[in-house]
């Protein structure tokens, strides 16, 4: 006999009282399954374009070539590039093989010091404390949401406005109310509205101007009143400026920034439209707290919040000095006269179509056209308008339902101009296919 047989095995030994071998129980923390699931926070993650334009579920014209007057992206079609000395010191940077190492988690001195230099103003000033470096305008924005918010509260965002607002806030378990742009005020914030939403648990308001999907820049004067709102009700201001350089010649852009006497601020923008490189990812927050409303406690948390991540590409940082300094005023020049001349040319010939009401662009790189809805019964809504209007004419615009707006529709001015004669041309052509005289209007009654 093995000697072995003598021993106890002792995954098989039990004590048993009542003279029974009881069942083992399951060992406390220990899975018996697998179970995988996604976080709360993925699952509370939604990005309204991409949910309603997946939707879609369209095919173009095969006959037509399409025209994508959808993506916010500059240098999309190839004639807005960016200038040879953009480029030449981003090669710059990478030659001298300065910047292949990690930076901190804010960006490098040296570079939050030429950004601060070139936004400084007399009544906003800027230090390099006042700087932090950050991956693309989208990721400054995520940053001041989360240092500013917790679940729970609240944030104010406009409508229509730039979905990722709310992409970025239900994501962390805050709640986004939603305030009015005003269409016959040229996208004008409703204040007596805007005041209405504010309560004990609203964390900041955020302002964008000039306007994705609107193409808006506000007065001076707005810009006051939207200030006195947030002092009175003690709500900081989240201002989303990344097309505070794209202003038309007719139009002045000011920075909220220097209008606030105690409200605290915190400004995103970046590089992406005013140097046309968006893929380059890097943008920055400023902050400005003349009253020193926010502390240490918005600063240290900005700066703890960076740390999670080692901030944006270093060879970019490293361009950042030349870039500044020596992009020649008629590059900025150029660009802004085609957005212009886009715009106008835009807003032109869809002012002349029956059934759609354009409202006109001073800046960024948009222009939103109303649909009256009573003039094409066909379609429920905007949806359904510019889903068949790909599908007939291959011109891809996006509903205003993806910035929470209804029976809009947002057109990108970047194309060329032969480009954006055709859409139009084509967007006349669907419209004239399907008008219809709304019943008791002068047109039916003068038939």
């Amino acid at each position: 006999m093995d000697s072995s047989s003598d021993l106890p095995f002792l995954l098989d030994v039990h004590v048993s009282v009542s003279g029974r071998s009881p069942v083992p129980e399951k060992v406390k923390g220990r899975k018996t399954e697998w179970s995988v699931r996604p976080s709360d926070m993925a699952n509370r993650t939604y990005n309204p374009i991409r949910a309603i334009v997946d939707s879609m579920k369209m095919e173009p014209n095969p006959d037509k070539t399409t025209i994508a007057l959808s993506i916010g992206d500059p240098t999309l079609f190839g004639n807005l590039p960016t200038d040879p000395e953009i480029i030449q010191a981003l090669k710059d940077a990478l030659d001298s093989g300065k910047y292949n190492g990690y930076a901190p988690s804010i960006g490098y001195l040296s570079s939050r010091e030429e950004v601060a230099s070139y936004y400084h103003h007399p009544k906003a000033p800027l230090e390099a404390k006042d700087v932090i470096l950050t991956c693309g305008c989208s990721q400054a924005i995520e940053l001041c949401l989360t240092v500013l918010a917790n679940p729970g509260q609240n944030i104010l965002a406009p409508r229509p406005g730039f979905s990722p607002y709310r992409t970025l806030a239900e994501s962390l378990g805050v709640e986004v109310k939603l305030y009015n742009l005003l269409p016959e005020k040229y996208w004008e914030i409703d204040l007596e509205q805007l005041e209405s939403l504010i309560d004990e648990k609203t964390a900041c308001l955020i302002v964008n101007n000039p306007s994705n999907p609107c193409g808006s820049v506000f007065s001076k004067s707005h810009l006051q009143d939207i200030l006195a709102v947030a002092a009175r009700k003690y709500v900081p201001i989240l201002a989303d400026e990344i097309y505070g350089d794209m202003v038309f010649s007719d139009t002045k852009f000011v920075p909220i920034a220097t209008l606030s006497r105690n409200v605290p601020i915190l400004t995103c923008g970046g590089l992406a439209k005013r140097w046309l490189v968006p893929g380059w990812r890097l943008g920055w927050i400023f902050i400005h707290d003349r009253k020193d409303i926010f502390g240490n406690e918005i600063r240290n948390g900005l700066v703890r919040l960076c740390q999670r991540i080692m901030g944006p590409c270093t060879i970019v940082q490293g361009a950042l000095k030349s870039i500044l300094r020596r992009t020649p005023q008629e590059f900025y020049h150029n660009t802004l006269s085609f957005l212009k001349s886009s715009a106008d040319l835009c807003y032109e010939a869809l002012a002349a179509i029956p059934g759609l009401r354009p409202v006109h662009s001073s800046g960024a790189m948009y222009l939103m056209v109303e649909i009256e809805m009573e003039h094409f019964p066909e379609f429920e809504n905007d949806v359904e308008f510019t889903e068949q209007l790909f599908v007939e004419q291959s011109v891809h615009c996006l509903p205003a339902k993806c910035f929470e707006y209804p029976n809009f529709f947002r057109v990108v001015i970047t194309v060329p101009k032969v480009m954006m004669l055709e859409a139009c041309s084509r967007i006349q052509e669907f419209c004239e296919q399907h008008y219809h005289h709304a019943e008791g209007t002068q047109e039916e009654c003068d038939k």
